[in-house]
Parts: structure tokens; sequence; C-alpha cells
């Protein structure tokens, strides 16, 4: 529960938004893009997907901005926002046959999945990130085999490990890099990276 103080500095940041002061936007888009974002990406599974409907929901809360009361809640209102526009998206591609082939694809995970992702420049700046927090040989074995194309009995040979132990290695890389591409705590690096670009 908000205290006075910060009802009171709420009302005054959605009375600037409804005076059409952009500072405004940007201060409610700071306070909730994590929390949607973290929401949207559990139901839509895909970085990009959440990007383009915070950008909409943002837009929305702009264009509606002389009709938000400042005395009511904005979070359940952008939550709204939200729900519907997931509906809107979900319906929308509902009839779209490439559309629903492309989110089986997303639910799909192997190897190529990572080795895809190594080709598209944001992804890899983050894939090196999520290197950064494998074990020593785990992280020399995926850039072995998997960046630099070497074979398992190649790597094995050069770390004097087994094929099997560079199989297990790999599968291990695999899912952390997985789970750290799947974190929303990852989705605003992933979303500044794609602006830079």
């Amino acid at each position: 529960m908000k205290s006075n103080k910060e009802n009171l500095e709420y009302s005054s940041w959605i009375n600037r938004l409804n005076a059409g002061d952009v500072a405004a936007l940007e201060w409610l888009y700071n306070s909730f893009k994590y929390q949607l974002a973290k929401k949207l990406l559990r139901l839509l599974k895909s970085p990009d997907i959440v990007e383009d409907i915070l950008h909409d929901i943002f837009v929305k809360l702009w264009d509606n901005r002389t009709k938000i009361d400042a005395n009511r809640s904005l979070e359940g209102y952008m939550h709204r926002i939200a729900a519907n526009s997931v509906a809107d998206f979900y319906r929308q591609i509902s009839n779209d046959q490439n559309y629903r082939q492309y989110l089986v694809t997303l639910k799909q995970t192997d190897y190529s999945h990572i080795e895809e992702a190594l080709e598209n420049k944001h992804q890899r700046e983050l894939i090196d990130k999520a290197l950064a927090d494998l074990p020593p040989k785990c992280r020399t074995v995926f850039e072995l085999c998997k960046m630099e194309g070497r074979s398992y009995e190649e790597v094995a040979d050069l770390l004097h490990i087994s094929p099997n132990t560079i199989s297990n290695h790999l599968a291990r890389a695999n899912k952390k890099i997985q789970l750290f591409l799947q974190n929303p705590a990852n989705l605003t690096y992933f979303i500044l990276l794609s602006m830079a670009g």
C-alpha cells in the first residue's frame, strides 16, 4: 500500500501526464516497464513481441492521457491494457498459420536454437553475457564446439577429456544460456541492445 506522500507524488505525475508532459510518460514508463515486461514475457514467450506490446501499451496510455483519473489506480488500468493487448495479439494471430508455426517453434528447445542465436549480433552479445556466468571448462567447451565449429572429438583431444564429458558440458551450457535468455530480468538488457543496433 502506498503512503500519503507516495500517493501525492503519483497523483502529481498523473496530473502532469494529463497535461501532456512527456517527462511524466517517461517516469511512468520507468516505473511500470519491468513488472509489465515480466508479465508479458510469461504470457508471450518472446522478447520481441513483448517489446512491441510494451510500446503499444505506453502509446495507448499517451493517447488516452486526458481520460486518466489521478485518484484511481493507474497500475490496474495499465494491467488491463496489457491483458487486452495480449488477447488482441492472440486473436489476431489465431488465423495466421505462419505465426502459429513461429509460436510452436519458440516452444521447442534444442541445440540449434542457440546456434541460430549466435548469428544475430544482439543475441550474440546476450550469449556472451550468459557465458560469463558459466564455469570456465564449460565455457571453453561451448566456445570451441558452438562458436568455433570444432567437433566433439577434436575438443575432447584438445582438452584431454572424453567426448561424453564434452556432451555434458554442452548440455549444461545450453540449459544455462536458455534460462538466461528467458529470464525477464535480462529483457531490459535485450531491449537496450536492440535499440542500440
